[in-house]
Parts: C-alpha cells; sequence; structure tokens
C-alpha cells in the first residue's frame, strides 16, 4: 500500500511534487496558508504557469488522490518545500521552514520520514527541523527519520526533471538516510545518492553558486566589451570555439528563487572565506545598475524619452517574476522623471503595479527599445525592423 503524503507549501516546487506523486498513487494533501490557492487547487485549477502542470493537477485532483489543505494532516511522509529568502543585509530567512517544521509537529508519529526540500542554508535541517521537532516531541528522537533532499529542477521542465534529474538525499543520521533514498528511488528514474544532511545542503548551494560565479564572468565581460566598444556576443562565440572554454551569455543581471539568493547563504555561513562567491554577487546584483545607466545615457537625447521595455520575468518563456533583474530595471525607470515607460510581457501575468501592453504597441510608441528578456516571442524581432529606434539590447537577441 502507498504511503500518505502531506506535501507543506504549494508554490513552485511543492504544487509539482505534490501532482506528480498523487498521479503515482500516493494520497496526498498539499497544505498551502493562502486559501485562495487551496480553493483554486482543489477545483483542479493552478495559480503558477509551467508546462502541463495544470492537466497534471486536474488529473491528480480528479482521481481523488490530491486534496489541498490550509492545514497539516497526519501522514506517513512530509515534504516541507516552502520559500527560504534572505532578510535586507543577505542573512538568510528561515522563518518559514521553522513555521512549516512547528505546524507539522502536532501531526507527527512514530515511525513517519520528513522530508525538508526547500534550499537551506547548511544546518539547517539538523538545527532546525530536527532540533525543533525533538523539543517539541522529545518522546520521538529516534523514532522518525529526517532527511534533505534539494529540489534540482528548471522552471519549465519542472514535471520532466523530477522525475529524471539525479537526486541528492542526506539523513540526519544513516537511517533517516536510508529511509529517505528508499522512498524517492520509488518515483525518480535519475539516480538517488545518498550522503549526509549537511553535505546535500551544501551540494545544492554550490551547484547554484556555480552557475552566478560563471553568469559573472559573462557579466562582467559584457561590461568590460562595452567599454572598449567590443561586440560582447561576437566575442564570446569565438572565445567558446577553443576547445575546453564554453562561457555563458551575459543579461541584465540574475533573478530568479536560487540562483541570485543561494550563494548569500554560502557566504552568511563562512563570510572570511567566501571572497569569489560574494563578488560574483556584487558583480550580478551591479549589472541591473549598469543597465539604468545605459538608458540615462541614451534618454539624455530626448526630451520626454519613452521607454519600450521587453520582458519582465527573471528569465525566457516563463511567468516568474521573483528576483527578476528585468523587473527591478522597470520599476526602477518607472520612478525616474522625466521618462515614460511602456511594457510588454507575454508571459507574466502576476503584476499588478503597472499595465502590461501589446508588444506591437511598445515598439510603435518607444523612442528607446529595452530588451530585457529572451522571451521566444521576441525573437521574430531584428535589428531591421527596429531601425528608427535606440536599442539597448541585453540578451543579445537582436545581434
Amino acid at each position: 500500500m502507498k504511503s500518505s503524503i502531506c506535501v507543506i507549501g504549494l508554490g513552485y516546487i511543492g504544487l509539482p511534487t505534490a501532482s506528480l506523486l498523487a498521479t503515482k498513487g500516493y494520497k496526498v494533501t498539499g497544505v498551502d496558508i493562502n486559501p485562495r490557492v487551496v480553493d483554486s487547487i482543489n477545483q483542479g485549477n493552478v495559480h503558477i504557469v509551467e508546462p502541463d502542470l495544470d492537466v497534471l493537477v486536474r488529473s491528480a485532483v480528479n482521481s481523488g488522490n490530491l486534496v489541498a489543505a490550509n492545514e497539516p494532516v497526519r501522514a506517513d511522509i512530509f515534504i516541507l518545500a516552502v520559500p527560504t529568502p534572505f532578510l535586507a543585509d543577505k542573512q538568510p530567512d528561515t522563518h518559514h521552514v521553522e513555521a512549516a517544521t512547528r505546524a507539522i509537529s502536532a501531526e507527527i508519529a512514530e515511525g513517519n520520514l520528513i522530508i525538508l526540500e526547500s534550499t537551506v542554508p547548511v544546518g539547517t535541517t539538523e538545527a532546525i527541523v530536527a532540533h525543533t521537532l525533538f523539543d517539541l516531541r522529545p518522546e520521538l528522537r529516534d523514532k522518525i527519520a529526517i532527511a534533505h533532499c534539494p529540489e534540482r529542477v528548471l522552471p519549465g521542465q519542472i514535471l520532466r526533471e523530477l522525475i529524471e534529474n539525479d537526486r541528492v538525499v542526506g539523513g540526519i543520521d544513516a537511517r533517516s538516510t536510508e529511509r529517505a533514498v528508499d522512498f524517492y528511488r520509488e518515483f525518480v528514474s535519475g539516480e538517488v545518492l545518498a550522503t549526509d544532511a549537511r553535505t546535500a545542503e551544501m551540494a545544492k548551494l554550490t551547484e547554484n553558486s556555480f552557475r552566478d560565479v560563471n553568469i559573472a564572468f559573462a557579466n562582467e565581460l559584457s561590461m568590460i566589451c562595452d567599454a572598449l566598444k567590443i561586440n560582447v556576443w561576437e566575442m564570446i562565440s569565438l572565445a567558446n570555439r577553443h576547445p575546453r572554454v564554453n562561457i555563458l551569455n551575459p543579461g541584465p543581471g540574475v533573478g530568479g528563487h536560487c540562483i541570485a539568493v543561494d550563494p548569500w547563504f554560502i557566504v552568511a555561513s563562512a563570510p572570511e572565506h567566501a571572497r569569489l562567491i560574494r563578488t560574483a554577487r556584487e558583480v550580478n546584483d551591479h549589472k541591473p545598475h549598469w543597465v539604468l545607466d545605459k538608458v540615462r545615457h541614451k534618454a539624455e537625447r530626448f526630451k520626454r524619452p519613452v521607454i519600450g521595455c521587453l520582458g519582465i520575468t527573471f528569465k525566457a518563456d516563463v511567468d516568474d517574476i521573483r528576483e527578476s533583474p528585468a523587473l527591478e530595471i522597470v520599476q526602477a525607470l518607472m520612478a525616474m522623471p522625466g521618462m515614460d515607460v511602456l511594457v510588454n510581457d507575454p508571459y507574466a501575468t502576476r503584476v499588478q503595479a503597472f499595465d502590461l501592453l501589446p508588444v506591437d504597441e511598445v515598439i510603435q510608441r518607444a523612442d528607446i527599445i529595452l530588451v530585457l528578456v529572451d522571451h521566444k516571442p521576441y525573437r521574430k524581432l531584428s535589428a531591421a525592423s527596429l531601425k528608427e529606434k535606440m536599442v539597448i539590447d541585453t540578451r543579445g537577441m537582436l545581434v
């Protein structure tokens, strides 16, 4: 008989995970503090955009295996998939993890498996999840299994990667690791790799920091090449012809819930040693300001310039605006006096601060076109079609 599962947090990771497990035959209760999210899911609808997720959720709900609720229920396995942002001073904010742990404490029982999937600072699984549960329920010490298995999926490909990607699983002890590994092997086709909780936590942070450092290198090159009047896209293409060089593409910064956040968790844990990781974060955090300076410089040629911004999500072809440098740039432009800002994004649906206009209208009315996201619909644009406009292309789409 399949285990019952309670998933805490029905966002970009929790909802796909809960739905997938439900379609695999598990009885799943998905928990979210937002009543509108709960009501929407119970009606078979989704509140986030991810390819095929709507079909999966509808199937899971209609099968009776997925039910959404506002509070945790008894289950065999608990999966915590809650946000882990950082504070204003770049220190990790783990209060969602602690709150979720406290929320399930009254429902856990001997033999349960508790899995933390949220990306967290090193030591969180032990210091917050295990410590909190054993403090509240001391009789369950050594009678439940607690492990960390960080998500490793790419927005836009979540449903496929939840199954196909290798998973790193680390428990607070050997027994916890074994229990969690056995669970993931039931539905993951990739390899399930066993370690301890602290190593699993660090592995996930390292994966995203690796990406951040390499993006920072590309972003720094773009600023250097601009100063030297070199086409950075052509230069990178040529440099990448070396058999052992693979430079990434620059952009207006780095966004999303992982790469823009997780490196700071390492910096906070070992600030005296994380010098390269900190510098990469600073380079990528500075890039939106550099883009704004480029816009200001071109805008000086107009009495009241109209800036047409293409894209506000953190990456192409998703609706996710979390930590988006494109959105940061648009909001900063709107706060500047003496200019009008028009915005288009074919995927964003949850922006309430300003209107999104049709792309043709934005291009027709704008003096300056600012390309911030390389969405597929923008790829039909060409430099020739924008020849009467000033163009700032942060994605190299119109090269």
